[in-house]
């Protein structure tokens, strides 16, 4: 009996395999230069397709804050003044200031500025405005540029006759007794209707240091103050240094008033 040949054992190959060990930190490397690959990727795309990324450092786009336009109600929260028609030229002018200085601090409109400035209106100056609207028609009343309607209403209520007074308040205006803060208010209200009395602000200077109380005349005329704002401070403080003086002379006085008598009560006792 033929003997079995034993089975032929495959011998499979060992494959050797080569592990790398890798770091936290070198992993985090890797990590961290694929996204900054990603995002240049996608700063060069938007730039190449003319997008305004205003990128930050490593392509982070910078938030802009747009300012909100003004509504009617910011405006009325900011106290506006209101003008009627009868209250003269002085408080028209204050009006006016009022109404400029809202606009500078706030994002009103061009349109929206005549809009709310029209809503303060009342009496015989709301009906003057509306008469004017019928004549000429809504869109182009409220079309017309802040300029157009101050002139319009210094036209109305500003006429030849009222300024003429006022020229001649100013040209007789001085300092009543030591009141320098009562006659810098009034002059300068009176200076911005009058106009043409200065064509200089050199000639404003001269009439107002004209008008300060002999006590502090001369220092103010001498210190030859160049703008109206320097004349109006330098006056102020010789006026509050005279003032001073005053008082402590007074009290001085009294002082000395006190002690004589004093001194003549206690006489007849010696």
């Amino acid at each position: 009996m033929p003997l079995r040949k034993a089975p032929r054992t495959r011998t499979t190959p060992t494959t050797t395999t080569n592990t790398t060990s890798v770091t936290n930190a070198q992993l985090q490397a890797m990590i961290d230069q694929g996204v900054d690959a990603t995002l240049a990727t996608r700063d060069a795309n938007r730039s190449m397709n003319g997008e305004d990324s205003h990128n930050l450092g490593m392509g982070v786009r910078r938030t802009e804050r747009v300012a909100r336009e003004c509504t009617y109600q910011d405006f009325m929260n900011c106290q506006p003044l209101f003008f009627k028609g009868t209250e003269g030229v002085i408080k028209l002018t204050q009006w006016f200031e009022r109404m400029e200085t809202m606009f500078r601090i706030s994002y009103y409109t061009v349109e929206n500025q005549i809009k709310f400035s029209i809503c303060t209106l009342l009496g015989v100056a709301l009906t003057w405005w509306n008469s004017y609207v019928r004549t000429v028609g809504h869109n182009v009343a409220y079309t017309r540029t802040w300029t157009d309607l101050k002139k319009k209403m210094t036209c109305k209520y500003c006429p030849r006759s009222e300024i003429k007074k006022l020229e001649v308040e100013l040209w007789n205006l001085k300092v009543k007794g030591t009141d320098v803060l009562g006659y810098n208010q009034r002059f300068q209200e009176l200076t911005l209707l009058c106009v043409r009395m200065f064509s200089e602000e050199s000639d404003k200077i001269e009439k107002y240091v004209g008008g300060l109380p002999d006590m502090i005349h001369g220092s103010a005329k001498a210190s030859r103050q160049k703008t109206m704002k320097d004349a109006i401070e330098m006056a102020t403080e010789l006026m509050d240094k005279k003032i001073s003086t005053l008082a402590e002379l007074q009290a001085g006085n009294k002082r000395k008033l006190d002690n004589n008598n004093q001194a003549q009560q206690q006489s007849p006792k010696r």
